[in-house]
This record gives C-alpha cells, structure tokens and sequence, in this order.
C-alpha cells in the first residue's frame, strides 16, 4: 500500500465526509487484500507440512486420512472453524500443483530436490519443514487458486492464471471463463504456432485474427436456444448485459454506438454495433444474424468496412474489421466471397455454455497433428 497520501482539500462538509469516506473504503480494500494474500501463503504452507510430513513417514492413503482428521480437530478446537479435513486436502493438493510448476528443473528435466530442514514430531519421526526461498509468487485469492487447481491441464491452468492476473478477473469471472471454455475456444481460432505460447504469455493479440474466439457464449444474456427470438430481441438484450458482452468479446473493446447510421449515395445504413478495439487501434464492426449466413451478409459487411476505412477512420488508426455474430458459421462461404486480405470474420455464437469436453478434445488432436507435422 502506499504510504503517500494524496490530501484533496474540501470545500464544504459534505466533501469533508466523502473523501473521508473513500480513503476508509480504500484502506479496508487493501487490508483484505493483504489478509486474503497472507492465506494464501498459509495454505500453501500448511499444504507442504502435511506432504512432507506424509512422504518422510510412508503414510498410507488410508493412515494420511486419519492423519488429516485428527489434525483438523486439534485446528478447529484451537483456531475455530476454517480447518475442516477438506480444507486440509486443499491444501495439500495447494502445494503439490504449484511446488511442482514452480520447482526448479535440471537439463534432464527432472525437478530438483531443495535441501530440507529437518525436525521432529511428537512421535519422533523426522520430517522436512516448509522452505521459504522456493514458494512461489501468488497474487490472486485462495478462491482463485481453489478454481484454477480444479483445472488438470498445466498449459490451460498457467493461461487462466495470468489472464486472471493480467485483467484483474474476480473469481467468479474466472469460473465464468473457464466453464465456457476459453482457452479452447481461443485455440482453436488461433494460428497453430500461437497456441503453445498460450501457457507462457496469457491471449496475445497481435493481429485482427487474434481478437476472434469460435464459439462467442452469449449464455449471460439469458436466451432460450430453443425459443424464438429476433435480431432486435438479441441486440436489446446484448445491451442491456453490455459490460459482460465485451469481456466476452476479449480485450480491449470498447462500445461506441448501436445502429449506426451512415448515408451513402442518398441511401441509410445501420450498423449493429460499433466497438472499438484499443490494442489495435481499430473500429470493430458487428453484425447480427440469426439466419443461415449468406454471401449477401457478407458483401453488406464488405461495404460497412469500406466506409469506416474511407470516411471515419483517422490517418493513424488500423483497418476495420468487421464481425458476422451468427447462429453457424459457413468458412468456405466466406472464404469463397471475401478476397484473402479481407479483415471480415463470421464468429458463432451460443446461448449456452459450449460443450468443454467435446471443445478439449478437438484442441488435443489438434496439437497432436501440429506436434507430428513438425516432427515430419
């Protein structure tokens, strides 16, 4: 926390209690903050006691569950609630993930052991007690690390975790993301060399192509699959859940305008939705349909980019790129109506949360021919 206060002065009581009031709030934000982070390293201790504790006796599964509910007693009759045998797995389960991702590796790749220091139980056994210098960095909640540990694939978990860090995502947005499945839906719609670097550097966009994720989940606005509805009932609906729609929709986007008119030629057209994407500097334009995708959309969206390009954009923005928001997607169509430089993308999108497992799998045997392609 900084120690300098930046002192604004008042003019009349009223402002006198408000600035009091928001240097109170931010105080107690950054005391839980502190108090949040302080358990994590807790957790993570205690997990590693229990592990080592564990390992150096040979406990078995059934002796290190006896061990967990008698521990969790003593806790709870010391410290109060908090320390159900649940919590106690947790954290050994704490430990064992980020210990090992952490771990320093030799040239073989196998994790180096760290010298333990060694102490006594009550019964004499000898056990390694926590070792500061190698605990890892944490700066996300304990609800956080409980979500991201539920995660089996270390690549997708490391993409959750510095995302989460990155865009500052609570954790029920964090479970939000990673239910709808995110980082397959980002994989899959990412140049193949791109991917792999996912674990190390979080969604990088670099390109209008790294902005597009195949399917959008539109699940928060609360439309049946199933039921009837227009173009109108799904743009109001956008609307009225913008903020999620364009966390949705991925970094940067900003909203402009809905239903943009433009005149050309005497004639009125509206734009859907005009966003704006501040990483690229660029215009986004999106389009609703809930038909089949046709090519007539696609050279309407065609021209749509043309204008922004030609008369609004400014001398330092990028391109316009413009979005099909579409029950199905037809590739070929557009790949057969666009030319190859066209930054025109159709993207499907969802009323429910996709499929995770059928997504997981695609993504699996994608890297699996990527990996064989180099190989040959």
């Amino acid at each position: 926390m900084n120690t300098e206060i930046e002192l604004k002065k008042a003019g009349n009581e009223d402002e006198l209690f408000e600035l009091i009031s928001s240097l109170i709030v931010e105080s107690r934000r950054h005391v839980a903050k502190a108090v949040n982070t302080a358990m994590v390293y807790t957790y993570y201790g205690v997990g590693q006691y229990i592990v080592e504790f564990e390992q150096n006796g040979n406990y078995r599964a059934t002796y290190g569950k006896e061990i967990l509910n008698r521990l969790s007693v003593k806790l709870t009759d010391k410290f109060g609630k908090g320390w159900s045998v649940e919590t106690l797995t947790k954290c050994r389960k704490f430990y064992n993930i980020y210990a090992i991702s952490s771990a320093p590796q030799t040239k073989s790749g196998k994790i180096q052991k760290s010298s333990a220091v060694q102490t006594k139980s009550q019964k004499g056994q000898k056990f390694s007690a926590p070792q500061t210098k190698s605990v890892p960095e944490f700066s996300l909640s304990w609800n956080h690390y409980q979500i991201l540990m539920r995660i089996e694939n270390p690549d997708e978990r490391h993409f959750y975790e510095i995302e989460s860090k990155r865009l500052n995502w609570g954790y029920r947005w964090l479970q939000r993301q990673y239910a709808s499945s995110l980082y397959e839906r980002i994989a899959l719609s990412q140049d193949k060399d791109k991917v792999l670097s996912m674990a190390e550097k979080g969604q990088i966009i670099e390109q209008p192509s790294d902005i597009i994720k195949n399917p959008i989940a539109l699940e928060f606005l609360g439309l049946k699959p199933d039921s009837s509805y227009s173009e109108s009932n799904l743009e109001n609906a956008i609307i009225s859940k913008l903020e999620t729609f364009l966390l949705e929709m991925g970094k940067g986007f900003l909203f402009e305008a809905r239903q943009k008119r433009f005149t050309f030629n005497e004639d009125n057209f509206y734009v859907d939705l005009v966003l704006y994407n501040r990483i690229l500097q660029c215009y986004v334009l999106v389009d609703l349909k809930i038909d089949k995708l046709s090519h007539q959309d696609l050279g309407q969206m065609q021209m749509y980019v043309n204008y922004f390009d030609r008369y609004v954009k400014l001398d330092f923005e990028k391109p316009t790129i413009g979005i099909l928001l579409c029950k199905s997607k037809n590739d070929a169509l557009v790949e057969l109506t666009l030319p190859k430089d066209a930054n025109i993308y159709a993207s499907a999108y969802e009323l429910c949360l996709p499929d995770k497992a059928l997504l997981q799998a695609k993504v699996k045997e994608w890297i699996v021919e990527f990996e064989e392609s180099k190989e040959d």
